[in-house]
């Protein structure tokens, strides 16, 4: 599986930064999180990884209490996830991920940001089937047979685990998520996660070179700045500019 997923988060530290996007990303995805499994963090364990990445990203309790009143109160926005694939600048792949309660809008402004970068969006599936949909999680640790033993005994289908530079790094399917990060927990008491999260890995990558680069931070930055946008994924690589 590689390091491929820090490259999503090198490609996000610019949006990361502004406070109130991801406020309301986790907001939304807490309230859609608790809505569908419950608002208890003790038995429903997507919640509870949902809030613990929250807090790590420093979202104030406030934010993550007012999402699950919300989702207990049964009122509010009626949000729903929508997916969107396409081929961004320089002919790399994306998936964008969205919470919406208006989906004929969303579309429109996701296809905006493929069009005005000279993009395409596609259809359903025409580029997903080039990533793996994957839960990761990443701790401090060397060893990988106790951590793989305790995955293995809470019947996980665990797809890769690496032990690199004092780091584990396990991928696992994302429908395993929640089951993983539960037996990893158990099996390391106090275990603090550096990477706790679901993701789309691609399989292959695209170098982006020249003009295609403006295009493509262009083609980022428009996604990102959508509010109905949660994660966009690629498989994009960009160049080095100081080499060419």
């Amino acid at each position: 599986m590689g390091r491929a997923y820090q490259n999503r988060k090198d490609s996000m530290a610019k949006t990361a930064a502004a406070k109130t996007k991801v406020y309301s990303k986790y907001g939304r995805e807490i309230y859609v999180c608790a809505k569908s499994g419950g608002p208890d963090p003790d038995s429903n364990l997507s919640l509870r990884g949902l809030i613990d990445r929250a807090k790590k990203d420093q979202v104030p309790a406030h934010v993550i209490e007012k999402a699950i009143e919300k989702a207990q109160g049964g009122a509010g926005e009626d949000f729903s996830p929508a997916r969107y694939e396409g081929f961004g600048p320089g002919n790399c792949m994306a998936i964008v991920d969205c919470l919406t309660d208006n989906p004929n809008r969303t579309f429109g402004d996701v296809r905006l940001a493929f069009t005005k970068t000279k993009c395409k969006i596609g259809t359903q599936g025409s580029v997903s089937h080039m990533f793996d949909h994957c839960a990761i999680f990443e701790f401090r640790g060397d060893d990988e047979e106790t951590a793989l033993e305790a995955l293995m005994m809470a019947d996980v289908d665990v797809t890769d685990i690496e032990q690199e530079d004092g780091m584990i790094t396990v991928f696992a399917p994302h429908t395993e998520y929640a089951k993983a990060r539960q037996a990893l927990q158990e099996a390391f008491e106090g275990l603090e996660f550096e990477v706790d999260e679901i993701q789309f890995l691609p399989q292959t990558t695209t170098t982006i070179e020249g003009d295609d680069i403006e295009l493509f931070e262009k083609f980022m930055d428009m996604l990102n700045d959508l509010d109905d946008v949660q994660n966009v994924y690629h498989n994009a690589v960009i160049a080095d500019t100081q080499e060419q």
